[in-house]
């Protein structure tokens, strides 16, 4: 029992312990002390005992809320009121973050010793800076989950080229601003506000009670000195024994002279100071080629340790390139396919890697881009990719993506812009898109000071331009390395059929050195003549035109490629300009096999490998199917309709070898280095998306590069296929010898740009415009502009006001009238000249005016009219003065006479003072200035051969035939009688241009001459000379108003579009009155494309009331490129969401033509094409790709490329449905990118694998 009781006794517990447990501080650290402390244990060294712990916020909840229900004031309306007291603190409501230093302290050392001498306080630049805020590169970095793709409420960095403003040029231009009148300049309403305060008192004559005039503030301020100042002054100027009235005044003295006359005389007749002739401009080059054609022999020696080394000795170029590219320059590589342009980019990126900074590599198109990364990848290993899809390696020193997705970093202030070191531009030639090429314009304005440029390209004619417009916009040399010569030389054949005397005939046209053959160009016209007249005895005498049917192609391909295969010239790229022919033929060379067994193994377990990664149902799908069957014949097929994964797969088995024959369109001729051994073109002609023509030199010489390979072929393989006739020589002699296409300014304006660019405030769109290429032209003299503005300034500032007191006071009224009515004469008879009665009117006999440099107001007469319509030629008989061989040309008058209003009104016709001679010169249409009624009975034959005989040095003195001296004679009688000009056809009566500007011109021109002729200053005495003073002064402001528009933006090209479609933003509500960006204007900078279709759908909620699904389905339209009939089979939501979204469309493009932009409502909704709604639909709803065939016609490598598209906008409308604060429909747009990125459409690529 007792040990029982024992058992069942509790355990002692701590506190019954002679021990008590002291915690030190907060460490967690316990020390038992003993004997126990009289105070409670546990006890601790903080003075305050232990810190409060908050309880656990379940059990907290649980005791208050559901084990005391009481608690709640459901019911209880005593306790409802209640308010807890808190201790009133204003000063709270004062607190400010502090802020930042403004200046910092500076220490000054000894220069030997470094010992600190004293230190002095220095002003700081950028201290309240951040990525909402400023441009500059000193600004904090942002968030790091915004360091790559950066925010589109973020400032871009501040762009190379353009004058970074510091605090002394901000001081600088706010000393330098205009005077404020502070009564009417004022604003009364705040930028960014509908309304304001009128400060104007109304009804009453003094102001209003609380408003102060500044008037009457400012009116009692001296602002200059006093009385004592000025008297003080003038003792300075004039000194102490000179008189103030003589003082005050520095006028030359006067000239005195015997008479009134002599004295005008004597002013008349002094002779003008020739003005200074302006120092030419210093001309500034930016583009600097360099010389390849002599060896580099010091290369090693300059570059003892390269950031990278290659199996191979580099070419010359490729030494120069690096040369300069460890002087940290940017280069511009001109250079044909497969010459060896990527050991350039190479080794910058290996450069790169060795400073510890980075580089992009951008490329046209997404493909590329995979490529590229394998193979940088494969040699560099620190590489990412950064594609609309993928992501992959953000964080690599080289970085790899397409030229939108720098463009949309640059925009949005990503960080990764800080460590970039190097752009790397593949392919620049691709700037000649009209659709993409403004992307790459953007990009080379967008890129900071600090990041230098490399441009690969291939040959173009104007690459020093071209290198030379980046170098002004950067102010930085550009050096240009260009290269013609070609690793493996090419030769050139004509292939004219599959007879059997030619099948295996292949006419040499252009040689490996450059030579044009024809004779064997006669040759295979010979040989396709003989098949045609062959064929014209079995089948009749008509030759046949066409290109052929499968059969005939089927017929050429296969002898074709038995003479090529024993000839040993496979692998063979075949051009074909169409996707339907390519399937065709390929499909059409069923019993041709050129593999071997091992080769067929290779292949098969290549596609097993390949293919695995896809679903069963995407493994069978028929387009996998006839591939897979082609490949394993050495066959492939290459062009946009064929699925991505098919496209890669036969990429990589080309570059093994393993394809034999490839049937492909232009796009594989872009791309990485993938040559064969010949290049064969299924025509000469393609269709460029308008219509039918012939290739263009570029394209040629693009294509053609593909064949020869590098250490294997001793020369390439070009064979044109004529499968009707043989071209025209003239044709492919411009084909194969003609220059390629020059690199021309795609630029435009688009709404992303200019949002983008207004919610900058430093930035301006009209300064993105002057920059672009296609300014470059008249914007590279803008230096030397402004030098002659600066001296014709100086020069005006030197010359003499004329005098236009007395009878001159209608001085400067008279010279504007001439040149008024100067300017109306000639703006009519360019009318009458561009009439069809005006030149039907200068037949031959017809009396005209003429005044060019060498004949002022010179009667003549037409002898014969040029047939060319377009530039039209007037043989014309003209007085002059008889002058000695040696003397200047007859009639020419180089004398600065001063007009009176005889010689304004009319045509005050010259009259030799001499003998009178005669000369017979050919006509513009410009240089008639009038037609006379007159018409003379002249042999114009008979007197141009007269003249052109007396030409010759033994016939010089002749005398003139009877028909010269007779038209000669006469037209003196006629300029004797009419020493104004004979009377002149009348353009409304006699020509019957009847046209208000016509009809306006005439009235205006007539209302001239009568305040000509009642003009009071030409009976002035003092007329001539102050006349000439006042022409020169206003030619040189003339001249200076010209200089002045062309360096203003004025003078933009695309100046009148960027105001409609600012407009159009102000009228849609993207930017208020004062250029300020709204919600909607940031919304639609998140957007990629259809900016303002996407964002109106957004904000009209047309998008929010559908399924994810749908929404899906409906924004196909906007990335669709095929057009095609939506369909009978859709429901009916997607209908009614069709006709809503075109609505949309149709309201934004009558906005449009309302502002006047040149684009019709029609033409901008057929932009949208819905051909795919249903295919999208179905995919969305998880549908078999294999299943996706039968609903529409469109190839599938289309599909794919949509549904890839409509992802990377899904996820844009995501971000900016995030950035408005719709939670449900950023969740549907997560929700319809989930649904589309399934199976084959988004299957990895094989590159990055």
């Amino acid at each position: 029992m007792l040990e029982t009781e024992r058992l069942v006794l509790p355990p002692r517990g701590p506190l019954d312990l002679p021990l008590c447990a002291l915690e030190l501080g907060c460490t967690g650290r316990w020390e038992l002390l003993s004997p126990p402390q009289v105070s409670d244990p546990p006890v601790g060294t903080l003075s305050h005992g232990l810190p409060p712990c908050a309880p656990e916020l379940q059990g907290e909840t649980e005791q208050l809320f559901l084990s005391s229900p009481e608690w709640l004031p459901l019911h209880g309306v005593e306790r409802v009121a209640w308010k807890w007291q808190r201790k009133t603190d204003p000063w709270s409501l004062l607190g400010l973050p502090g802020a930042p230093v403004p200046s910092d302290l500076q220490a000054q050392r000894h220069p030997t010793t470094g010992r600190v001498l004293g230190y002095r306080e220095v002003l700081l630049e950028d201290t309240n800076l951040s990525a909402t805020t400023s441009l500059s590169l000193r600004r904090p970095p942002g968030p790091p989950s915004q360091a790559l793709w950066g925010n589109p409420t973020q400032y871009p960095f501040w762009p190379g080229g353009m004058d970074e403003p510091t605090i002394a040029d901000l001081s600088t231009c706010g000393d330098s601003e205009e005077e404020i009148d502070f009564e009417k300049d004022l604003l009364t309403i705040p930028p960014g506000f509908k309304k304001g305060v009128d400060f104007t008192p109304k009804n009453h004559s003094t102001p209003a009670p609380g408003l102060l005039s500044l008037s009457h503030l400012l009116e009692p301020l001296e602002l200059g000195g006093g009385e004592e100042e000025e008297e003080e002054t003038s003792g300075r100027l004039g000194g102490p024994g000179e008189d103030s009235g003589t003082t005050s005044t520095s006028e030359p003295p006067l000239v005195r002279a015997s008479s009134l006359e002599d004295l005008v005389l004597k002013e008349a007749s002094a002779p003008m100071p020739p003005p200074e002739p302006p120092k030419p401009p210093v001309l500034e080059q930016w583009a600097i080629p360099v010389d390849i054609t002599s060896p580099v022999g010091d290369f090693y020696r300059l570059i003892p340790q390269p950031a990278f080394q290659w199996p191979f000795e580099p070419d010359v170029f490729q030494k120069q390139a690096i040369l300069h590219l460890e002087r940290h320059d940017s280069v511009f590589v001109a250079a044909h396919t497969s010459a060896g342009k990527t050991v350039v980019a190479e080794y910058a990126i290996a450069l790169a890697q060795k400073h510890m900074t980075r580089t992009i590599y951008t490329s046209p198109i997404k493909a590329l881009s995979n490529q590229k990364f394998r193979d940088f990848r494969n040699t560099f290993g620190d590489v990412g990719l950064l594609t609309g899809d993928v992501q992959l390696h953000p964080e690599a020193s080289c970085l790899i993506m397409t030229t939108e997705i720098l463009r949309s970093m640059l925009y949005s202030g990503s960080d990764v812009i800080r460590d970039l070191e190097w752009v790397i531009f593949d392919e620049v030639h691709y700037i000649n898109d009209a659709e993409r090429g403004v992307v790459w314009e953007e990009v080379l304005i967008m890129l900071p000071d600090h990041v230098s440029i490399i441009l690969l390209s291939a040959t173009v004619p104007n690459a020093l331009e071209f290198a030379d417009w980046i170098g002004r916009l950067k102010r930085r040399h550009l050096y240009v390395i260009s290269t013609a010569a070609r690793p493996v030389p090419l030769e050139h054949f004509l292939f004219t059929g599959n007879s059997p005397k030619t099948q295996g005939e292949l006419f040499l046209l252009l040689d490996s050195r450059g030579v044009f053959h024809t004779k064997g160009y006669y040759a295979a016209v010979e040989a396709k003549k003989e098949r045609t007249s062959k064929h014209a005895q079995t089948f009749g005498a008509k030759q046949p035109m066409h290109q052929g049917g499968p059969g005939q192609d089927r017929g050429i391909y296969l002898s074709l490629l038995a003479s090529l295969r024993s000839r040993a010239q496979l692998p063979v790229v075949v051009f074909t300009f169409s996707r339907g022919r390519c399937d065709e033929q390929a499909s059409g060379l069923s019993s041709l096999d050129l593999t071997t067994g091992s080769e067929k193994s290779e292949i098969h377990l290549f596609l097993q490998r390949c293919l695995a990664r896809l679903r069963g149902s995407d493994r069978q799908l028929p387009q996998v199917l006839h591939m897979s069957e082609l490949l394993r014949r050495g066959l492939g097929v290459h062009h946009s309709g064929i699925l991505p994964i098919l496209k890669e797969i036969v990429e990589m088995l080309f570059s093994r070898g393993l394809v034999k024959v490839l049937f492909a369109t232009e796009t594989f001729a872009m791309g990485v280095n993938m040559p064969a051994r010949t290049v064969v073109f299924d025509s000469m002609r393609k269709h460029d998306g308008a219509t039918f023509r012939d290739l263009l030199p570029g394209e040629y010489v693009q294509m053609a590069g593909r064949a020869g390979r590098r250490g294997l072929d001793p020369t390439g393989t070009v064979i044109l296929l004529c499968k009707g006739r043989v071209p025209e020589m003239a044709d492919l002699h411009r084909m194969m010898l003609g220059k390629p296409s020059q690199l021309q300014s795609q630029f435009r304006l688009t709404y992303t740009m200019i949002l983008n660019l207004l919610r900058v405030d430093a930035l301006r769109v009209e300064d993105m415009m002057k920059r672009s290429f296609s300014e470059f032209p008249s914007r590279k003299d803008s230096k030397a502009h402004e030098q002659t503005l600066a001296e014709l300034t100086k020069r005006l500032g030197d010359l003499e006001e004329p005098d236009t007191s007395g009878q001159l006071v209608d001085l400067p009224d008279y010279y504007s009238w001439g040149e008024e009515l100067t300017e109306t004469r000639g703006l009519i008879q360019r009318r009458i000249m561009e009439s069809v009665n005006g030149l039907k009117s200068l037949s031959v006999g017809r009396v005209v005016v003429v005044k060019n440099q060498e004949h002022r107001n010179a009667l003549g007469v037409i002898l014969q009219v040029s047939s060319d319509t377009t530039n039209r030629v007037f043989t014309t008989l003209i007085l002059c003065e008889k002058q000695p061989l040696e003397g200047p040309l007859p009639g020419s008058s180089s004398c600065l006479d001063v007009p009176y209003p005889d010689d304004l009104v009319g045509h005050k016709l010259f009259l030799p003072e001499g003998p009178c001679d005669h000369t017979v010169a050919k006509l513009q249409p410009g240089d008639i200035t009038a037609i006379t009624a007159k018409m003379l009975r002249v042999n114009g034959e008979r007197i141009l051969e007269d003249f052109s005989k007396r030409q010759q040095p033994r016939f010089k003195k002749d005398p003139p035939s009877p028909a010269v001296s007779s038209a000669v004679q006469e037209m003196l009688r006629l300029a004797q009688a009419h020493p104004a000009g004979p009377p002149a056809l009348d353009p409304v009566n006699d020509l019957q241009l009847k046209e208000v500007s016509m009809v306006e011109g005439g009235l205006r021109a007539r209302k001239l001459e009568e305040l000509i002729r009642s003009a009071q200053c030409v009976h002035s005495p003092r007329f001539p000379a102050q006349y000439l003073r006042l022409r020169e002064r206003a030619q040189i402001q003339k001249e200076m108003e010209r200089l002045r528009f062309l360096l203003s933006d004025q003078s933009l090209l695309l100046l009148p579009e960027y105001h409609q479609r600012v407009e159009i933003l102000r009228t849609l509500g993207y930017v208020d009155g004062a250029g300020t960006v709204k919600l909607a204007g940031r919304v639609a900078c998140a957007m990629s494309s259809h900016e303002l279709l996407l964002t109106e759908l957004m904000f009209d909620n047309a998008l929010s009331a559908l399924r994810p699904e749908e929404i899906a389905a409906l924004l196909s339209g906007l990335v669709c490129q095929s057009p095609g009939d939506p369909g009978d089979q859709l429901p009916s939501t997607l209908k009614q969401g069709i006709e809503r979204v075109k609505d949309v469309a149709r309201r934004i493009g009558e906005v449009q033509v309302s502002c006047g932009l040149n684009q019709t409502v029609e033409e901008f909704v057929g932009e949208l094409h819905f051909g795919l709604v249903e295919v999208v639909y179905e995919w969305a709803r998880g549908m078999p790709f294999s299943e996706l065939a039968g609903l529409s016609g469109t190839p599938e490598g289309l599909i794919v490329r949509c549904i890839q598209r409509l992802a990377e906008m899904c996820r844009s409308l995501r971000g900016a449905a995030r950035l408005v604060g719709e939670p449900v429909l950023g969740a549907k747009m997560e929700a319809a990118a989930t649904m589309l990125r399934r199976d084959i459409v988004f299957a990895a690529s094989l590159y990055t694998q």
